[in-house]
């Protein structure tokens, strides 16, 4: 638990997403960190109340967060209420209050066991986001900071409950921090977890605006923060060769005199999330194909880069058939500058991740120029 601490202090926030085809999405930034972990640490760390360390908010997306963050959200969920409406949430917002009472009576409870009481009957349109009155309320009762997630079912289905039953009280009785002390402070974490970074990444590793807004709308810009964290010098400005825009480092950033990692990252890993910023690190080119059409799909559904040493060299998509216990490799694919040895230490990070997702074998597709020595490679 002490190793999984430590790396979501040095994340920060884990994206959670729905898409399942190999593992869910807030579970593969630690294994590309921490080796084949124990996935019940990650469900302690985000469960119960005083001791809970992880919670669900809308941090970069919807991500889990340290505890300790849900003050520095309190100006979001202000801003989020005041633009009720103007963000695709069409619920009846006079449901709110008896919605919000049953949560408080009855929670956790998840938007399904609300429906029979509060929803309508269900539509077909808008396929995919047809939710239900219940749910569009619940939602917005979350992003407002009114109800909290819980936890969620073993169908991955969100189970909300009020804060003070969520949180430990210290956390639900801090005060709020002013937008701009807010600000200070996610990019303070946006920086410890780059190492160096340009204002624009900064701005997106919390989601905040990197120029000043204008209007009755104002929210935090981390441009100020950058400015607040340079003068007390926990910022150093910096030019890094081939960025175009002035950079900055943390002052605690320290570059390592070699880099041994080896570990495939999932497409919502921080490390490439800003697809920028992956290109000017790792001069690499990605694009996530799940809402291509197949026929249009370059490299294909569910793509994870493979990270060697402090390269980017190539690129696999993958699939874990839990029925038959494989790990199917639909495709896989070298980069430009990819080393000699790429295929044999993919090989290696493929057996300890289908170890790690309880799969006996890998079964590799003829499709990338990698196939061929992996498919021998892993047999």
């Amino acid at each position: 638990m002490r190793t999984l601490d430590r790396t979501v202090a040095r994340t920060g926030v884990l994206q959670v997403d729905s898409v399942n085809v190999l593992a869910r999405a807030h579970l593969m930034p630690l294994y590309s960190r921490m080796g084949p972990y124990d996935p019940a640490l990650l469900e302690r760390a985000a469960a119960g109340r005083e001791r809970r360390r992880l919670v669900e908010y809308w941090a970069h997306v919807q991500a889990l967060m340290p505890v300790d963050l849900w003050p520095h959200m309190r100006w979001r969920m202000e801003s989020y209420r005041a633009q009720r409406g103007k963000w695709g949430f069409t619920a009846d917002p006079t449901l709110e209050p008896s919605v919000l009472a049953a949560v408080r009576e009855r929670g956790p409870v998840t938007a399904r066991e609300l429906d029979a009481e509060f929803s309508g009957p269900r539509t077909k349109e808008h396929w995919g986001w047809n939710w239900s009155e219940a749910r569009q309320v619940l939602d917005f009762l979350f992003m407002v900071g009114d109800v909290a997630i819980a936890g969620r079912s073993s169908q991955f289905e969100v189970r909300y409950d009020v804060p003070e039953r969520v949180l430990p009280r210290a956390v639900v009785e801090a005060p709020t921090p002013t937008p701009q002390e807010s600000a200070v402070e996610l990019v303070r974490r946006a920086a410890r977890s780059h190492g160096i970074a340009t204002g624009a990444c900064l701005a997106d590793y919390y989601r905040m605006r990197y120029q000043p807004a204008t209007g009755p709308d104002h929210v935090p810009n981390a441009r100020e923060a950058i400015a607040v964290l340079v003068e007390s010098g926990e910022l150093e400005p910096a030019r890094v060769e081939g960025w175009g825009r002035p950079a900055y480092l943390h002052v605690d950033a320290r570059r390592p005199r070699r880099v041994a990692a080896r570990t495939l990252l999932s497409p919502f890993d921080p490390l490439v999330w800003e697809r920028a910023r992956a290109e000017a690190l790792f001069d690499f080119h990605y694009r996530i194909e799940i809402y291509v059409p197949k026929p249009q799909r370059q490299y294909g559904y569910y793509v994870l880069p493979f990270l060697l040493g402090d390269r980017i060299v190539g690129r696999v998509d993958l699939k874990a058939d839990r029925v038959g216990r494989r790990l199917l490799v639909q495709g896989a694919y070298a980069e430009a500058d990819a080393p000699g040895e790429t295929a044999e230490e993919l090989a290696l990070e493929l057996r300890r991740l289908a170890g790690w997702l309880g799969l006996e074998d890998v079964v590799v597709a003829d499709r990338g120029g990698l196939a061929p020595a992996l498919s021998v490679l892993t047999r």
